[in-house]
């Protein structure tokens, strides 16, 4: 199982978005995310998203605030566990991302974006301010399709 965070940076009432368009064959292309990636061997999930914030942004992470996880599943590739955080403390000076634009998003417009639909439902609790924690399945087809969402416990 692939292992990955994302890191929603968040200032003013304005979140910090990832529109994935500058990789071929790109399974996020053309969709609105957090900066993150996959877990590298040796390194911690926290470790995991403090780096991968820093090499998407330019941004260095003072604290961050975990919200949940979400099991991807897929109906041929190898499931995926992402680790999700908040982080508003940090500092830094904002670079350019290979892997697409970045920008400053108003939290009222986060769910306008062309987002995946499993996005939308833990990104409304976020939004939100739901305090508890999340700990979902989210099931695609091999088009992109939702099909399932599951709560479980932690």
């Amino acid at each position: 199982m692939l292992l990955s965070t994302q890191i929603y940076l968040i200032r003013d009432h304005q979140w910090l978005m990832l529109l994935r368009n500058r990789k071929q064959n790109d399974i996020n292309h053309d969709k609105w995310i957090a900066v993150g990636g996959k877990k590298e061997a040796g390194e911690t999930i926290e470790q995991c998203a403090v780096r991968e914030t820093f090499e998407e942004t330019g941004l260095i992470v003072d604290a961050l605030d975990y919200e949940g996880r979400v099991l991807f599943e897929y109906d041929r590739n190898e499931p995926e566990m992402i680790y999700i955080y908040t982080c508003r403390n940090f500092h830094g000076e904002l670079h350019e991302c290979n892997e697409g634009t970045l920008a400053w998003i108003d939290e009222d417009q986060v769910l306008n974006l062309s987002l995946w639909e499993g996005d939308r439902v833990f990104l409304e609790k976020m939004l939100a301010r739901d305090p508890e924690t999340f700990n979902l399945v989210l099931h695609y087809d091999e088009d992109g399709n939702l099909k399932e969402v599951r709560e479980e416990r932690e």
